[in-house]
């Protein structure tokens, strides 16, 4: 036990008395909790990448299993143009090209929608001053915790009653397919366009467009000429995070998707419920690249400064 002595006005002088022992052990719990601090990410990070970085590893593998690397190749990336694939897959450059023709055309449709939406939500939530804001400012961020699953159940539920009731109101069978698969996509791309659109709009200096309205203008010449311009990088960002959203949707897809409305990822799906093949790690490689190019884009558009 160590003894400090303090100065003090008395005659006597105030001692304190410390437990090196207890301080050796919270210096030794400290050190341990940085050490654990960065080891916890690191395998985090690892247990989440190593799957996807073995999937783009083994589409350069020279061999048709996975268990063995017998060299570096780009066959299999040259198969898939060229429909020249194993038969056990049952693989068809022409079914693969109409699932991503698929995919492209449920992409912009719903990336179309859901911008000019998500940005209207955006703006009435940082600019308007109306009943019932803070509850539409809670159910914008519903799409984006709850489950995907739930969300693809509810859609399934959904679209199942309305057709029902249609169909007995009206006598004419409906069912599922690009009308359902869009609305689906719209329903969670509103969310993440509004809250990139919004955070925008937090960062943008309010007193530009006080300053177009002294000038003179009015509120749609304010936002034409100076809102718009200034989150005009927030809204491509938020359209390129929602188009990425919507190519690589799988769950949704499938649980309100039709006859003849297969996308590329439940194409993929089905190839790997038969075999798993270079071919599909070659797909999934490329539409891994895709993705990564345009969230890269996005974030990019997002870490430009707004004028201020």
């Amino acid at each position: 036990m160590a003894q400090v002595a303090l100065p003090d006005r008395s005659t006597q002088p105030t001692w304190i008395a410390f437990d090196q022992a207890k301080i050796r052990r919270d210096l030794l719990i400290r050190r341990f909790g940085k050490v654990f601090g960065i080891v916890e990410p690191v395998f985090g990070y690892f247990f989440l990448w190593a799957p996807i970085l073995l999937l783009v590893i083994f589409s350069f593998n020279d061999s048709r299993t996975v268990s063995t690397w017998r060299g570096f190749t780009l066959q299999w990336y040259s198969n898939i143009f060229n429909n020249i694939v194993g038969t056990e897959a049952r693989f068809s450059t022409d079914l693969m090209l109409q699932s991503l023709g698929n995919s492209l055309f449920v992409g912009v449709s719903s990336t179309l929608i859901a911008t000019i939406i998500g940005t209207m939500v955006a703006l009435s939530l940082a600019r308007g001053n109306y009943p019932g804001k803070q509850y539409i400012d809670g159910l914008l961020f519903l799409p984006v915790v709850i489950p995907e699953i739930t969300q693809a159940l509810s859609l399934a539920i959904f679209f199942n009653v309305l057709f029902n009731w249609f169909n007995s109101v009206t006598g004419i069978p409906a069912q599922s397919g690009f009308g359902t698969i869009i609305i689906g996509h719209v329903a969670f791309n509103i969310s993440y366009v509004a809250i990139v659109v919004r955070a925008r709009l937090a960062d943008m200096n309010p007193r530009l467009e006080e300053a177009a309205r002294d000038l003179g203008a009015n509120e749609w010449q304010t936002f034409r000429r100076v809102t718009l311009p200034l989150i005009m990088p927030g809204i491509i960002s938020g359209a390129l995070l929602a188009f990425t959203l919507s190519l690589d949707d799988f769950v949704i897809t499938l649980f309100t998707a039709g006859v003849g409305t297969t996308t590329l990822p439940v194409y993929v799906y089905g190839l790997l419920k038969l075999s798993v093949t270079p071919e599909i790690n070659a797909i999934s490689t490329l539409i891994l690249v895709a993705s990564t190019v345009l969230v890269g884009i996005s974030l990019r558009l997002q870490g430009r400064n707004v004028a201020s």
